[in-house]
């Protein structure tokens, strides 16, 4: 999987080399030192890997614990409102949803996962 480093402004990896790890070393290498050039970049990782020392924050958490900083992370994101609204979309609807009752088709307004949370739905539905 390439990633776009190149429009990329904040990199943040959980448990990866991107450096040591992709198959593709040189161009990997290449693209992560332009990418450093333009972007802040931040490794989590117990290890302190080839990226980390090339990262501006290297976050030396305990292994097992990123599941955790992943929750926290999104925890704070969510409370404090600091997704991209106009991408993300500003759950001003939250309201009408309700854990373990449908979801009428007319208060779904989907923009931007081509179907795919419909179909998650509906196949979780299937499956439960």
């Amino acid at each position: 999987r390439q990633y776009d480093l190149t429009k990329s402004r904040y990199q943040l990896c959980f448990g990866t080399d991107p450096i040591a790890a992709n198959r593709q070393v040189s161009y990997a290498t290449r693209e992560w030192g332009n990418m450093l050039d333009h972007a802040k970049v931040a490794i989590v990782d117990p290890r302190f890997s080839s990226s980390a020392q090339k990262a501006d924050e290297w976050l030396p958490i305990r292994p097992g614990t990123d599941s955790a900083l992943a929750l926290a992370l999104a925890h704070v994101i969510l409370v404090e409102g600091l997704w991209h609204k106009p991408f993300v979309g500003d759950f001003a609807n939250g309201g009408r949803f309700v854990a373990g009752e449908s979801v009428a088709e007319e208060d779904f307004e989907e923009r931007y996962s081509h179907g795919l949370v419909q179909w998650w739905n509906i196949e979780l539905k299937d499956r439960t």
